[in-house]
C-alpha cells in the first residue's frame, strides 16, 4: 500500500528585529525563490505573500522533511540569496523563530487562509504584525511570552 498524506502548514516568519527590509517592489522575486525552494524539497506552495517585515506561506511539506529543518534551511538559503541580489537594502537576516500552524483541507479552511495571505496589504492597514501574530497564536490556543513582542 502507498502512503498518503495532506499536511498543510501556515507559516509566518519575520525579518531580524522586524526591520522593514523586504522591498515590496522586489518581493515577487523573493517569493519566486522561496517557491522554488519548496518545490525542490518536494513540497507544494499554495500561497505566499507578506509585508516589509514578515512573510506568510501556506504550503504542503513532504513528510520526510521536518518543519524545523525546512525553516532553518529555507531561511539560511533565502538570506544568502537576498544579500546577493542587493535588492533588499538593509536586510540583515531573518528572526530566529517562526510560527507554524497546521490547517485543514476541509471546511474551506485552506481557501480562507489563501485569501488571508493574499490580502496581507489590506489587512495590515488596520493591524500591526505583532497584533496579527498575537491573534493567530490566540486562535490556535498557543501561549506566548510578551518579551518576544517589542
Amino acid at each position: 500500500m502507498s502512503s498518503y498524506r495532506q499536511i498543510l502548514y501556515h507559516i509566518v516568519f519575520r525579518t531580524k528585529n522586524s526591520r522593514k527590509t523586504i522591498d515590496q517592489r522586489n518581493a515577487h522575486e523573493l517569493y519566486a525563490y522561496i517557491m522554488g525552494y519548496i518545490k525542490n524539497k518536494q513540497g507544494f506552495l499554495y500561497r505566499i505573500n507578506g509585508m516589509e517585515d514578515h512573510i506568510h506561506i501556506l504550503c504542503d511539506l513532504h513528510p520526510s522533511l521536518a518543519l524545523a529543518d525546512f525553516m532553518r534551511d529555507m531561511k539560511s538559503t533565502s538570506s544568502i540569496w537576498i544579500k546577493e541580489t542587493n535588492k533588499f537594502i538593509g536586510f540583515n537576516g531573518w528572526a530566529d523563530g517562526y510560527a507554524a500552524f497546521t490547517c485543514s483541507w476541509k471546511d474551506k479552511d485552506k481557501d480562507m487562509i489563501v485569501n488571508y495571505i493574499k490580502n496581507q496589504q489590506e489587512h495590515h492597514k488596520k493591524n500591526s504584525f505583532e497584533e496579527e501574530l498575537k491573534h493567530l497564536l490566540a486562535d490556535f490556543g498557543i501561549q506566548y511570552d510578551e518579551k518576544y513582542f517589542p
